[in-house]
């Protein structure tokens, strides 16, 4: 599978729902906007030259630096990033998924960023999608029973967000 052949095909296929690509980076990678994301799972998953049957991990990466002089020399707006780490075990070739969200849905703080689940194409994206939800904060849409997987079902907040504050103590418990 040529990288950028296949790029141009996935292009073609999915027009406007592919939003970017490195093909050169260690670990290449294409951008899906959300609305396109299952579309392009569930070809990358049953086309006959792809073949991801393998859905390895997926992770939530908050883009944000709090230091107000810091965030003005990165670039980049505050976001969240959800990646999809997919391989071929018959064709022993690999790819990454970037989906690009806000860092809060609407722009209002605490309302988690969403994007479609896809419990559906690979099922091991169930737990995934669950951790990613509960230590990042992003809400998967449809997936069938998004609930904390790590975290106490009363835990507020969501851990690896780089503004999250750990509380001082949880049910009469102190922390260090």
């Amino acid at each position: 599978m040529s990288g950028k052949s296949f790029l141009d095909q996935l292009k073609k296929e999915f027009s406007g729902k592919i939003t970017g690509e490195n093909l050169t980076a260690l670990d290449p990678w294409i951008e899906v906007s959300p609305d396109g994301l299952v579309e392009v799972c569930e070809f990358l998953k049953n086309d006959p030259a792809a073949q991801f049957d393998l859905l390895n991990c997926i992770s939530g990466v908050d883009y944000l630096e709090p230091d107000p002089k810091k965030a003005a020399k990165t670039g980049w707006e505050p976001h969240t990033e959800v990646v999809y780490h997919l391989s071929s075990t018959v064709k022993k070739h690999t790819l990454v998924l970037k989906v690009i969200l806000p860092r809060w849905k609407d722009d209002v703080p605490g309302q988690l960023p969403e994007v479609p689940t896809v419990s559906h194409v690979w099922r091991t994206a169930d737990w995934h999608e669950r951790e990613v939800y509960d230590l990042s904060g992003v809400h998967f849409i449809g997936h069938p029973d998004l609930r904390r997987i790590l975290c106490c079902e009363d835990w507020v907040g969501h851990p690896l967000r780089k503004d999250y504050e750990m509380p001082l103590e949880y049910h009469g418990i102190r922390g260090r």
